[in-house]
Order: C-alpha cells, then sequence, then structure tokens
C-alpha cells in the first residue's frame, strides 16, 4: 500500500504539471477522441461496403478497438515513462534511481504521465459499452466477473509488453526505444479479427507477441465467437508477460554500465 500511494502521488505531481498549461490539455484530450471517432468512421465506411469481415460484425470489431483504445490508455495514463527508458540509459539517469528506497521499475514508470491516455479511457469504454449493447451476448452474474477479470487481464499484457520491449533498451543503447515503438505499433494489428490475417501474422500476434489476448480472444469470449474458450487464457497470458517482462528488465539492469568513463 505504501508503494502504491508513492506511485499515486508521483503520478499526481506530474499530471497537476500538465494541468498548469490548460489549453495544451484540452487540445491534447480534443485530438485523441477525434482520432477515435476517425477510427470508428473509418470501420463505418468498411462496413457500408461488407456485411461482416469473416464473420465478425461491425459492433463486434468495434469492440477490438475499443480494448486496444482501453488498454493503450492505462499505459498511457499510469505508465507512460517507460517509454522515456531509453532516453535514462542512455543518459545514466538511472544511477539516480539506483540509490533512492523505491522499485526502480515503478520509478521509471512514474517518470511521466500521458494525459492523452485519460481521453483514450473515456472513448474506448464509451465504444466498448456501445458495442456491447448492439450484439447478441447472453449476459450472467459468473459471465460479468469473467469479463471483467479479462478485460483487467488484455491491460496487464498490454502494459508487460510494454515494458519488456522498451526494456531491450538495457542492449541497444540507443536514446530513442525504436524496437519498443515498432512493436508498439504492430500491436495496432490487433484492432481487427486476427482471422483475416495470415498464419504467420496469427502465430505472432497470438504467441509470439500475444497482441491478439488484448482484444480479439477476450471479445471472441465475450460474444462467444469462435475459439471462445482461448479467451478464458486471457489471465494466464498476462502471468506469463508479467514475469517475462520483469525477468527481461532484471536481466538489462545487471547490463546497465552507468555513464561510462
Amino acid at each position: 500500500m505504501r508503494l502504491l500511494r508513492l506511485y499515486l502521488r508521483l503520478l499526481g505531481a506530474h499530471m497537476r504539471s500538465l494541468l498548469e498549461y490548460e489549453n495544451d490539455f484540452w487540445i491534447m484530450m480534443t485530438g485523441t477522441v477525434l482520432m477515435q471517432v476517425v477510427n470508428v468512421a473509418f470501420l463505418a465506411a468498411i462496413f457500408a461496403k461488407v456485411p461482416a469481415i469473416n464473420g465478425w460484425s461491425f459492433w463486434a470489431v468495434v469492440a477490438m478497438f475499443a480494448m486496444v483504445a482501453i488498454a493503450e490508455g492505462v499505459g498511457s495514463l499510469f505508465f507512460e515513462g517507460m517509454w522515456n527508458l531509453a532516453w535514462q540509459i542512455n543518459q545514466a539517469d538511472l544511477d539516480y534511481m539506483l540509490v533512492r528506497p523505491y522499485p526502480i521499475v515503478l520509478q521509471v514508470s512514474s517518470m511521466q504521465i500521458g494525459i492523452n491516455g485519460l481521453s483514450n479511457i473515456v472513448t474506448g469504454g464509451i465504444m466498448l459499452g456501445a458495442a456491447l449493447t448492439h450484439v447478441d451476448a447472453h449476459w450472467t452474474p459468473a459471465r460479468i466477473v469473467l469479463g471483467i477479470v479479462v478485460l483487467l487481464s488484455a491491460i496487464v499484457i498490454k502494459v508487460a509488453i510494454n515494458l519488456a520491449t522498451n526494456a531491450a533498451s538495457f542492449w541497444m543503447q540507443s536514446p530513442s526505444p525504436l524496437f519498443a515503438f515498432a512493436v508498439h505499433q504492430a500491436g495496432d494489428l490487433a484492432r481487427f479479427p486476427l482471422s483475416v490475417y495470415p498464419l504467420a501474422l496469427k502465430a505472432t500476434l497470438g504467441f509470439a507477441l500475444p497482441f491478439a489476448f488484448v482484444s480479439f480472444f477476450p471479445v471472441s469470449y465475450i460474444l462467444g465467437h469462435g475459439s471462445a474458450w482461448v479467451g478464458l487464457l486471457t489471465p494466464l497470458v498476462a502471468v506469463y508477460c508479467v514475469a517475462v517482462a520483469a525477468w527481461v528488465f532484471k536481466r538489462g539492469l545487471r547490463r546497465y554500465e552507468s555513464a561510462g568513463s
């Protein structure tokens, strides 16, 4: 609880600093909302020409877009500092963190806050709510609880992938997180049903980089569509991703060489 309070206080300090510039805050929020509106408009344009994509309806795909938006929003709002890890390694800023009585991974994660994540969470939540009201899903108390667990697990998977790929900077030592950014861009493929991709991409998004468990498989479970049971594996995949991310970060930290001379 003490670590959580400290983490929230660090994020709160960054939030207050951002709110000092109100115009920038509202411009960023508006821009993020417009981006999600454009995504939905793009989907609507596609489904105006085709009734379904490999058996997936418009609202089912909107739910996948929403899952990605929510996961990215949580990552930006609460763990944006991960994207500064490459710069901190290159500039030897981790030296300061190593002598502080606070977990380094939490210090790194709380170094910055992405205010655009807030609008992503809100718009993603609205999109998901609208999608669930338009799909034919049989809701029971157990299914609702499992759906929430799967949603939270999907968010954990996305954050863990961000940490692991940014931790690769310990080996690359570049001031820019190019590898992490490339993987993040590949994650955009998870906005569409996995079934539309060739086998190689299915294997990549389903196992090597399990972005499919951020959107496709959770939505499959909620809708009872296709191999719905695979969505129940999302919590296990989340545990696996966290373990891998923690291992990669610890191994990378051992390689950290400070500023050199």
